[in-house]
């Protein structure tokens, strides 16, 4: 029996391997180092695999002195798969890439064990020639940070006094050459846009493709076969092993096989290289380089990519090819998986594909975060998202009534997952994104439902400067800083969409309602500038203008509530509509009607919401009384009004399909 402790064990190329190594090793134990918030992640992939009750987690962080694990258990053999494989990321990959290796050679050298380093032929650098399986440092230089961080982590493995060690370098990894199934954008994959736009093109369209060079690209099923084989044969400690296409890739031949995936027109003649110069090297004049950036940034193609697409080395892989020979492990042709490749592409990292409205509206496969899901809106709409296969992620600060809409929306055969999160916290924001993330990978859709409502007249709020800084607090920062938080992601993915539950009282500017119609107008104007802004990277908005709806929030002000009031289903109903039509805002009859007096009429409006004002007057609880006091002059209020009155039932709009259809006249406006 053998024991390993593996890093990067969920990743990618992880999650590859972990299988493998069960199947070699019918009694391995395997201790997968991951922080304490994808513990979870952790063990929903061990469910999955056979054998997956002998990997147990072992909590601690790469970047972390020790790797933040005090009592490691004893192991044979630590395979470092844990790094930042991305030629776009920065100098701040070196926390990683180098620190993290030196505190796992520290790690192997403490319990005694053989050291399995996964690299990168990105060690050679810029190095011109064939590039061997013993060549190391041949003077070359680093084009990007990535490739001189590998270059110093692997330095740091062979320098290691008393470390049995074995080091991989994959080429550039692609997905299963069986199943296509990658799990990001990455490489290669950037340029599958522009594929998918050549394949609108007539097939029998000549082509010609520029004679860039060549390339080098393998299927992770093939790199994590490999490594687990060569892990395991005696004698080989010392060796580095380049897991590669024996063959240089011509461009033309990647494209071809892609073509032909694709059914965009195939290549039938070769271009002269240095046509394409201008888009593949970095410019000499500032202007120029500039507006090449801004091209290849508008197509979706980091510049750092077209500067490395194809390789001035040619690596060497002999004593790879004889190690393996015999076992059945072999590169296999590219144009045999391409086909896989772009299918699995298509089906599931297709940015535009991500962006169509699906038939039926469907949310199946949606990541769906849904803010103040424990009651009323946030818990109806998380009921009806997961019914149309939408996995919710439901966050609120009650544990309890939290974990009871998880179980209920389980049991109806949904899929859900509660955050104790409160809004207002940056902190606690920060810790549940990054766990949501850890744990589902990516956020496809967001809504900002978590309110705070106050109604309240200004006469009695003089005193009562917190209201307005309470309900700013959830409305307003609160839910821009969950946008903040996941827009990143989004943009990276090329994907989101953003619900934003505002109220129709801004649109009317209803009366006693300061507070709560300020949070919610500042909230719909930083909507409106953020959809501009991201619009090109596929992140979409939708603000939702609700009526009043029959919750726990509007209860307080019980028989003091004015107007129709909307069932919460109703409400959730407009929810999945925003998620799944995406429209640019939805309203109700009577905000459309505030907001057209307000444009047409404003004087009129004021003296009309004066009267509705006198009408309406402020609740016993608004006024700091209880309901049975006397009314009293306004004094010191309790911090959140009370009463046992209800909302009173749901009551119907009379306006019907005829005025809907008119409402519809209005750029923008959806009822």
């Amino acid at each position: 029996m053998s024991t390993y402790i593996v890093t990067g064990g969920t990743g990618f190329l992880g999650r590859n391997v972990l299988p493998l190594l069960l199947e070699r090793d019918a009694d391995a134990e395997i201790h997968v180092l991951v922080r304490s918030a994808s513990v979870g992640r952790l063990d929903r992939l061990a469910r999955t695999i056979d054998g997956g009750d002998r990997i147990h987690a072992l909590v601690g962080d790469l970047t972390a002195p020790g790797l933040g694990v005090d009592n490691p258990p004893a192991a044979d053999h630590v395979l470092h798969l844990g790094a930042i494989y991305d030629l776009t990321a920065g100098e701040d990959q070196a926390a990683t890439n180098v620190d993290g290796t030196r505190s796992v050679i520290a790690l192997a050298q403490e319990l005694g064990a053989t050291l399995h380093h996964v690299s990168s032929i990105a060690v050679a650098g810029n190095h011109r020639g064939t590039f061997g399986e013993t060549d190391f440092d041949l003077g070359q230089g680093f084009p990007t940070p990535y490739h001189r961080t590998k270059f110093e982590a692997e330095r740091l493995v062979r320098e290691a006094d008393g470390l049995r060690w074995r080091v991989y370098r994959p080429s550039a990894v692609v997905g299963n050459s069986v199943t296509g199934e990658m799990d990001k954008i990455d490489g290669p994959y950037y340029l599958f846009p522009s594929l998918k736009t050549l394949g609108r093109l007539p097939r029998a369209l000549p082509v010609a493709v520029p004679d860039l060079g060549a390339t080098n690209v393998v299927p992770v099923d093939y790199v994590a076969a490999a490594i687990v084989e060569l892990m395991h044969q005696p004698e080989r400690d010392g060796q580095a092993f380049h897991l590669v296409n024996p063959r240089p890739q011509p461009v033309r031949e990647i494209y071809a096989a892609l073509a032909e995936a694709s059914g965009a027109p195939r290549p039938v003649a070769d271009l002269p290289g240095g046509l394409a110069k201008p888009l593949l090297s970095p410019l000499p004049v500032r202007s120029l380089e500039g507006g090449r950036r801004a091209v290849l940034e508008r197509a979706g193609i980091p510049p750092v990519l077209l500067d490395n697409v194809t390789l001035p080395t040619e690596f060497v892989n002999e004593d790879t090819r004889k190690a393996l020979h015999g076992t059945g492990i072999d590169v296999p042709a590219f144009a045999e998986y391409a086909p896989a490749l772009w299918s699995y592409w298509r089906r599931n990292l297709d940015p535009g594909r991500k962006k169509e409205t699906r038939s039926g509206s469907d949310l199946g496969g949606r990541v769906i975060v849904i803010t103040g899901g424990s009651s009323g809106i946030g818990r109806y709409s998380a009921i009806a998202a997961a019914a149309k296969g939408a996995t919710v992620l439901l966050l609120a600060r009650r544990s309890e009534e939290l974990d009871a809409v998880v179980t209920e929306i389980r049991d109806a055969g949904g899929s859900a997952y509660g955050y104790t999160c409160d809004i207002t916290d940056t902190e606690s924001v920060d810790q549940t994104v990054k766990a949501i993330l850890d744990e589902h990978d990516h956020v496809d859709m967001l809504v900002n439902n978590a309110g705070r409502s106050i109604r309240r007249g200004l006469y009695y709020s003089t005193d009562r400067l917190h209201d307005f800084e309470r309900t700013m607090a959830v409305n307003y920062f609160g839910a821009v800083r969950m946008v903040l938080a996941l827009l990143p992601q989004m943009r990276e993915r090329g994907f989101g969409h953003i619900v934003n539950i505002s109220t129709a009282g801004v649109q009317a500017r209803t009366p006693r309602f300061s507070a709560y119609v300020a949070s919610k107008a500042a909230l719909d104007g930083f909507t409106d500038v953020a959809a501009a802004e991201t619009l090109s990277d596929g992140i979409t908005f939708t603000t939702i203008h609700m009526p009043l709806v029959e919750t726990p929030m509007i209860a307080p002000t019980g028989k003091y509530n004015v107007g129709p009031i909307t069932s919460p289903e109703k409400a959730a109903a407009m929810v999945v509509r925003a998620l799944t039509d995406r429209p640019k805002r939805i309203d109700v009859p009577s905000g459309t009607l505030g907001e057209l007096g307000h444009v047409f009429a404003p004087g009129v409006k004021d003296r009309v919401m004066h009267q509705f004002y006198r009408a309406y007057p402020d609740s016993p609880a608004a006024k700091g009384e209880s309901p049975a006091a006397p009314a009293q002059p306004p004094t010191t209020s309790p911090e959140t009004a009370t009463t046992t009155s209800r909302p009173r039932p749901h009551r119907s709009s009379p306006v019907g399909k005829v005025a809907r259809r008119l409402a519809r006249l209005v750029p923008g406006t959806h009822w």
